[in-house]
């Protein structure tokens, strides 16, 4: 069952309309006739509206909706990945593998030993394609919303972004006690916000694990092993994914 997102207000009654690059996709490379079924996701209600494909115009594809399911894809919990800006390309695969992971928004953190600098220009082409990433895992693993990409925040004002949540912590190759990561982890409740740090290759300085923790972010371990930054986040992002879904 292939899948769209559309805003919110191209559904109206049983009608709704796709635009944009899925009509060129729907119409000549899935070459999908009148009839055919698709799924529709706005983004935002985490419903998935089924409707068949009624016609084709030159830059629509108006269809007309059969039924909704509501089926609470989403973790019960919103998890936000802080990850300090990697090397290369990494982001991408962190942020597509975060979305299929479950992560409800990923937030670009420019640490002390990032190694990628970005301008604003350099910033603002980056986010787009970031979150035409994010668009097109949430579409893969049948997400019902499209998790966002913030714009790349410092230290300190993730930090500040982080501080409200309920259940918050940082991954730091000092901590010690995976019992204390494990009861950490069992300790999230469905509707809690979670945040979770990564840091880039190098990790995090003393003064930001400072930072974090007078916030009340907490570090942990994650074994005894050192693990690449792309690879810390899709283990924690894991280990939070089975505890939740374990819990449903």
């Amino acid at each position: 069952m292939y899948q769209f997102f559309v805003e919110p207000e191209q559904i109206q009654d049983k009608t709704i309309v796709i635009t944009g690059g899925d009509v060129n996709h729907i119409k000549n490379v899935l070459r999908m006739q009148p009839g055919d079924e698709i799924a529709v996701s706005n983004g935002v209600d985490g419903k998935e509206y089924r409707c068949g494909i009624a016609e084709f115009r030159d830059d629509q594809v108006i269809c007309t909706l059969r039924f909704v399911k509501e089926d609470g894809l989403e973790l019960p919990s919103r998890v936000y990945l802080f990850q300090g800006l990697p090397k290369a390309d990494k982001m991408e695969l962190i942020i597509q593998k975060a979305v299929e992971l479950g992560a409800y928004q990923v937030i670009p953190v420019a640490t002390k030993r990032s190694v990628v600098k970005l301008d604003t220009k350099k910033a603002k082409g980056k986010l787009a394609r970031w979150q035409a990433i994010a668009e097109a895992a949430a579409k893969q693993s049948k997400r019902r919303i499209v998790p966002e990409v913030a714009s790349v925040m410092t230290m300190r004002e993730a930090v500040g972004y982080a501080r409200n949540m309920q259940v918050k912590c940082i991954p730091y190759e000092l901590a010690e006690g995976m019992a204390h990561t494990r009861e950490l982890i069992e300790s999230i409740e469905p509707g809690q916000e979670v945040a979770v740090f990564i840091g880039p290759e190098g990790g995090f300085e003393e003064s930001e694990i400072q930072l974090a923790m007078e916030a009340g972010i907490i570090p942990v371990t994650m074994g005894k092993r050192i693990l690449r930054t792309e690879t810390a986040g899709f283990t924690m992002l894991s280990w939070i994914m089975y505890q939740l879904e374990g819990n449903a």
